[in-house]
């Protein structure tokens, strides 16, 4: 309840009495409004989904009978069987990123793999991946491009650097979601809950790294290129009016896999590992490399790294 409800003031009668009870005042109006809003909802969706609790907040039992009713919705709907995980983060676990820009040819694998690996719309076109191309000598993300001819890399005189969600440790779109649909896990990952997601866009005025996306319409994707293994907070089937973005492949790496990005890059520029780890890879690179972090003053600590080999 409201303070606006609590206040005495509110209950003043300056409307006549029978009006209000036959429902054409304001407050009857409201409330018819309120319920038609309410009932073209529930025509759009299961009363399972309307009244579905934010994730973090259901039960194990509620969890699973979440799971199941995406499963039969998403096998009515694509006619096969789809594995919705919801594995927990990894203890001991903070996932980082470092990218060698030396290394990187700009062939844009990483982009395709990330597409087909997280059923990412065609139509309208969605990547999460963006691949910047620089002239050699310049770092200027004004001057760079994403609109080059990856049959023709590498290309003399430029050099590549892939932009993507940066799950930053100090996220600015988790702290103006108004719904609290997108957060932070205690593995570094930053997810949405796509069911509490109500399309207001403020993550994406928000991210200084234009991480995330949003679906105008129904997402389409050719039903032989889906892939029907996810992740309840990854790559399942989106829905229209929702924000999306890369979790890193939550569904690969909450069971010990590489980001798919990781394992089709031709060149191996892409590293990936703990954090928590002081004999990681990453770890390695972070202390013994020439690293920096995109837009570092904003204190946003960016969990992902690029670097110079050499």
């Amino acid at each position: 309840m409201s303070d606006r409800d609590d206040n005495p003031i509110d209950e003043r009668t300056d409307k006549a009495p029978d009006a209000e009870e036959a429902g054409t005042g304001r407050r009857g109006f409201l409330a018819g409004m309120a319920g038609l809003v309410g009932a073209t909802m529930l025509a759009s969706c299961s009363w399972q989904e309307f009244f579905q609790q934010q994730f973090t907040r259901l039960t194990k039992e509620e969890v699973q009978q979440t799971v199941e009713r995406l499963k039969a919705e998403y096998r009515a709907k694509y006619g096969m069987d789809f594995v919705v995980g919801t594995e927990a983060p990894i203890d001991g676990t903070l996932f980082a990123y470092a990218l060698d820009i030396q290394r990187c040819i700009g062939c844009r694998q990483c982009v395709y793999g990330c597409v087909q690996e997280n059923n990412l719309s065609r139509d309208p076109q969605i990547q999460y991946i963006r691949v910047l191309r620089f002239k050699d000598g310049n770092m200027d993300l004004e001057q760079s491009t994403i609109y080059y001819d990856p049959e023709e890399v590498p290309e003399k005189g430029y050099y590549y650097m892939p932009v993507q969600c940066q799950h930053c440790a100090n996220a600015p779109c988790t702290k103006v979601c108004p719904v609290r649909a997108t957060w932070t896990e205690p593995d570094g990952i930053v997810v949405v809950d796509y069911n509490w997601c109500i399309g207001c866009r403020y993550c994406m005025a928000a991210c200084p790294y234009m991480g995330r996306w949003f679906n105008y319409t129904d997402p389409k994707i050719p039903i032989d290129q889906i892939n029907p293994v996810t992740h309840y907070l990854g790559n399942r089937p989106r829905m229209r009016n929702v924000v999306e973005k890369c979790t890193f492949c939550i569904q690969r790496v909450r069971v010990g896999k590489y980001p798919m990005c990781v394992e089709v890059c031709p060149v191996g520029a892409r590293k990936f590992g703990n954090l928590l780890d002081p004999d990681s890879e990453i770890n390695r690179i972070i202390q013994t490399k020439r690293v920096f972090r995109l837009k570092e003053e904003l204190n946003t600590q960016p969990k992902f790294y690029y670097f110079f080999a050499t």
